[in-house]
């Protein structure tokens, strides 16, 4: 949000984001309603005063089912033709699934599932949310028929140019990037959304992940330093980000990430008094043995909740990486008491080896941390029944870890076979969670329930994302955007503000890619190819 200097609005606060009008695609399923094919494809957002015109009438007791083709953050608007009398009253609900629409939605956060008046001879405009399926419902006692001209989804995001971008010999994979691209980049709104149905937050744990991927898409990252000074502001030491310990870690790591990309001492310099202030506070829940302590709620990822010491591995891991960042931060501050902090708390924690229990995202930690062996924690644990127990959240750090071990070809089967078969379930943005397991005798998110079947929506999911409460657009789970970039395309950041890179492509199994990176001198294009001509 910027301010307005508009002569009309001198005090308002402009929205950055736009607002696109998207025609209906499909129409899933309806009873009681004639003419519904005039609402496919209907570009019409305009009422008119002709009772002779074409268009849809939903009668009492009817309903529809709508499927505007990908998820989308916003509403819908919905345009009648004349109707004599007072507003009729609609039950419309929002789903990520058509499951959802013909269940009860979760109204946390935002609402999906509500009565609307709607008048006639008008444009009326409902909800705020993250969907693709909307199920408009007009009731048995309405009084009569509702005219309907079209319903439009009316869709809310950042105009930006996607400078960074992935092609390869393998459509799967790059149905996996752009997918991964889109999820991310649909929860940048106001600020960096963890989701666009729910929780619509600013947390520091999805936030920080959801960097990496922006830094890797678009030249304008503006959103990233208003995002982190958002949670800075809102969280006075020695209070926790999200009242959650680990979430100031990652605080630090995004701290380091934004300025190692772009390179921007003068807004370092802003964080300096918060920064040195919590990395002393940080450094100061190491046990004598060097374990961490991190105080609080002990949060890793959602899988790991249930396992105290695959939660000790990961937070360890993470608390080394967050001295390793602070340290060199403090050094361009030009702190060496503060940097000599971060490098005498790192001493201590190589002190401590926990065991990871067989839990592959803290495993992966250690390994990009530097405190375990990547070959070792490849062949032990990442290849060990391979797609049990991921998480999209730090399954990023699990692809990292087997690109670290040299097995870029076991990270690319985990992502065909995990993250594509989100996409064999009819989704067009990546989940907060998932399990294949899930996918055994369970029908699509874009199909009707179908009886015997598993719904793959409703079903399913755990802690506080049970059932139709389960986000199936979160930005963590944009983690491949970032790795194929990363690790196939080879481009890695060597100094701050990227004045320096390293470029060694790896195609594994592909024959070619194609590749551009954002940086502060422009793009950085890769091509390579195996003996062939692209």
């Amino acid at each position: 949000m910027t301010r307005n200097k508009h002569l009309a609005y001198p005090a308002s606060t402009r929205d950055v984001r736009c607002r696109n009008y998207l025609s209906l695609q499909r129409i899933v399923a309806n009873e009681g309603a004639e003419g519904v094919a005039e609402l496919v494809g209907s570009h019409e957002r305009q009422a008119f005063f002709n009772g002779a015109s074409k268009h849809c009438m939903l009668k009492p007791g009817g309903w529809l089912i709508l499927d505007f083709g990908l998820e989308i953050n916003g509403g819908i608007r919905l345009t009648t033709a004349p109707c004599e009398g007072r507003p009729i009253q609609v039950r419309v609900r929002f789903g990520e699934s058509v499951s959802e629409t013909c269940g009860q939605p979760s109204n946390d956060h935002a609402i999906h599932d509500w009565l609307y008046p709607i008048a006639g001879l008008g444009m009326t405009e409902i909800g705020n949310t993250g969907f693709r399926f909307v199920r408009i419902d007009l009731p048995q006692n309405a009084e009569k028929a509702l005219p309907v001209i079209s319903i439009q989804a009316v869709a809310t995001y950042r105009d930006l140019e996607y400078v960074g971008s992935f092609k390869c010999s393998d459509e799967r994979l790059n149905q996996i990037w752009q997918t991964a691209a889109y999820t991310t980049h649909l929860n940048m709104q106001d600020y960096i959304y963890d989701g666009i149905k729910r929780d619509r937050l600013v947390w520091m744990g999805d936030l920080h992940l959801e960097i990496k991927i922006i830094l890797s898409l678009f030249d304008d990252s503006k959103i990233i330093p208003d995002s982190l000074d958002f949670l800075r502001d809102r969280t006075p030491l020695p209070s926790f980000m999200n009242d959650i310990s680990a979430y100031s870690c990652w605080w630090v790591v995004a701290q380091h990430d934004w300025y190692w990309h772009r390179g921007d001492l003068t807004y370092l310099r802003q964080q300096k008094e918060y920064l040195l202030a919590l990395l002393t506070q940080l450094s100061g829940y190491i046990g004598t043995d060097g374990a961490e302590q991190l105080p609080g709620m002990r949060f890793l990822d959602w899988p790991s909740q249930a396992n105290p010491a695959a939660t000790h591995a990961g937070l360890h891991a993470l608390m080394f990486s967050t001295m390793h960042c602070g340290e060199r931060l403090c050094h361009d501050l030009n702190e060496p008491s503060a940097a000599e902090i971060c490098r005498r708390a790192r001493l201590r924690l190589r002190q401590h080896c926990p065991d990871v229990a067989g839990y592959k995202q803290a495993a992966a930690m250690l390994t990009v941390s530097g405190l375990a062996d990547a070959v070792q924690i490849n062949r032990d644990v990442l290849s060990v029944n391979p797609l049990e127990g991921l998480s999209t959240f730090l399954g990023y750090y699990t692809l990292q870890a087997r690109a670290l071990a040299g097995d870029h070809a076991g990270a690319l089967e985990v992502m065909r076979r995990y993250w594509g078969a989100m996409l064999d379930f009819g989704a067009t943005t990546f989940w907060e969670d998932f399990d294949l397991r899930w996918t055994e005798n369970a029908f699509r998110i874009d199909e009707l329930p179908v009886p015997g079947k598993k719904d793959i929506h409703a079903d399913f999911g755990n802690y506080c994302y049970k059932g139709l409460r389960h986000s199936l657009c979160h930005g963590w789970a944009g983690g491949p955007a970032a790795w194929m970039l990363e690790h196939l395309a080879g481009i890695t950041i060597l100094e701050p503000g990227a004045k320096r890179m390293r470029i060694t492509p790896n195609l594994a199994d592909l024959h070619w890619l194609e590749a551009s990176f954002p940086t502060p001198y422009g793009p950085i294009k890769v091509i390579a190819a195996k003996n062939k001509k692209i």
